[in-house]
């Protein structure tokens, strides 16, 4: 029951989080390109310290972000959906799919060019706009197809983390590097021995991050290494890992990732459209997205059940499964953040970011409507 009411709680946040996006995504592009453009932008590139406002968003905020998804997977496998290896196998072949086949796509497309490095950006789902989404199609919607949809997602975040963490990171700083691993050994010394004190746990974090930042290792993945060293215990509403990522549900969903998207998604759209959707790191994104996703989820899927690895759900079929497909099309988050770490030019950031955007609209309107469909029609 309580694992449940978590899930709704959840749920419900990242449904309400959904719109909060789209509503700061739609404001955001039409200020950037408005009267008031020179000064909008500027907001971001503000200095603060050392590092602009939008580098303290992408590297600070974030790596709370990153925080909530390492609790979120740490209990779906320990007690959610990841728990049990039968159940956990039609998620984690989705989301692998879901992964590999959009990356093969954008290599095909950008193999041998400066843009080859950006084939992780159509790997990412967007937890908060595909539940969004799906979340408009109300009670019609079966529990296992919210859940399976969710934990797909995160285990597609856990990938992105994993390919920033391998494929996205600068020049490495060993003793930084060194010292912020060090502090993360004594975190899980702490772990073992049951000290259960947060406060102690969130300040070595704040170390842990520091030294990761500075050593060329991204700092979010502290936010997942941290997740791992706070205690579990049972999982219940007393322990810290539940108060601290049921705390964290709101800030993230309604702070930090919409000032995410607002300073991301100050794109000042050209007049030459038509080239940006002819280059190659384009169509790489976009057939990724749009194509590969829904492709890579369905297929893999479909494999482990052909072998008898797993089933699908009752209430799940396959033609539901092609809908939630599509929503996995939509990267918007994650895919502008890998976006920010795969290229240095500006002018390729802001072309691919735009792409993201129209790929997971197009992905998000066409898993809408196929779902709706499916969902009214008794058949499989």
């Amino acid at each position: 029951m309580r694992e449940k009411n978590l899930f709704r709680s959840f749920f419900e946040s990242e449904k309400a989080g959904g719109f909060v996006l789209l509503i700061c995504t739609v404001f955001s592009l039409l200020v950037s390109n408005s009267s008031f453009s020179e000064q909008y932008l500027s907001i971001w590139h503000t200095q603060i310290g050392s590092h602009s406002a939008e580098h303290w968003i992408n590297d600070g905020l974030m790596a709370i972000f990153f925080l909530l998804i390492g609790l979120e997977l740490e209990r779906e496998v320990y007690i959610g959906e990841l728990s049990k290896i039968k159940e956990a196998i039609l998620p984690l072949s989705g989301a692998l799919g879901g992964m590999v086949v959009p990356a093969i796509i954008f290599t095909s497309f950008n193999f041998g060019t400066k843009t080859h490095s950006g084939f992780g950006i159509p790997m990412a789902t967007d937890i908060a706009f595909a539940v969004g989404i799906l979340s408009l199609l109300g009670k019609r919607v079966p529990l296992s197809l919210k859940i399976f949809l969710t934990a797909l997602a995160v285990i597609d975040d856990l990938g992105a983390i994993l390919m920033i963490a391998i494929f996205y990171s600068k020049t490495i700083y060993l003793v930084n590097l060194f010292i912020s691993l060090s502090i993360f050994g004594v975190l899980l010394i702490m772990n073992r021995m049951k000290v259960k004190n947060l406060p102690l746990y969130l300040i070595g974090g704040a170390f842990m991050w520091y030294f990761m930042l500075n050593s060329g290792v991204h700092a979010t993945i502290t936010g997942i290494l941290l997740a791992f060293a706070i205690p579990f215990g049972d999982g219940s509403e007393n322990s810290i890992s539940f108060k601290l990522q049921e705390w964290l549900h709101y800030p993230v969903a309604f702070f930090i990732i919409p000032i995410f998207a607002l300073s991301n998604t100050a794109i000042v759209i050209g007049n030459n459209l038509m080239e940006t959707f002819s280059e190659s790191y384009s169509l790489g994104i976009f057939f990724g997205l749009f194509i590969g996703k829904p492709l890579g989820i369905l297929v893999f899927t479909f494999l482990v059940v052909k072998f008898k690895l797993t089933k699908l759900p009752k209430d799940i079929t396959w033609n539901k499964l092609i809908g939630v497909g599509f929503l996995g099309g939509i990267g918007f988050t994650m895919s502008i953040f890998i976006t920010l770490l795969a290229f240095e030019d500006n002018e390729i950031i802001n072309n691919s970011k735009l792409m993201i955007l129209i790929a997971s609209l197009i992905s998000g309107l066409i898993g809408f409507i196929w779902l709706k469909k499916s969902l009214s029609s008794k058949k499989i």
